[in-house]
């Protein structure tokens, strides 16, 4: 099995997210992230490790097939696509996904690359209709 962990740290927004595969089946990925607005948020992999500049320096969504922006659900998607996560009231987001298309080992690998958890929604590829 392999593992990996990112450890989300902004000036108030704080998380760790877990990543877990087992041979060549799927990435469960879990965790939880605070500071939030309560609502949705999208959630993704982004092609770059580099958080020098916050969001910015950390490139597009992780693509290696060159597809489109979608819903996690969606094949043709980009492989960073994660969807939203929902924070209550309380500012909390727990994370439980499955995941087919970001494997932790080989060339398409998430490792070393950026989590991000933006402040608003992700429209999943569908333009605003949520």
């Amino acid at each position: 099995m392999v593992k990996a962990v990112a450890v989300l740290a902004g000036p108030d927004v704080k998380g760790t997210i877990f990543f877990s595969q087992e041979g060549d089946g799927p990435t469960t990925v879990t965790g939880s992230v605070s500071g939030l607005k309560p609502g949705l948020h999208g959630f993704h992999v982004h092609a770059l490790g580099d958080t020098t500049n916050g969001c910015m320096s950390t490139g597009p969504h992780f693509n290696p097939a060159g597809k489109e922006h979608g819903a996690p659900e969606d094949e043709n998607r980009h492989a960073g696509d994660l969807g939203n996560v929902t924070a209550g009231e309380d500012g909390v987001a727990n994370v439980n996904i499955t995941d087919c298309q970001i494997p932790l080992t080989g060339p398409d690998s998430i490792i070393g690359r950026a989590v991000v958890v933006h402040g608003d929604p992700d429209d999943l590829g569908k333009g605003n209709a949520l």
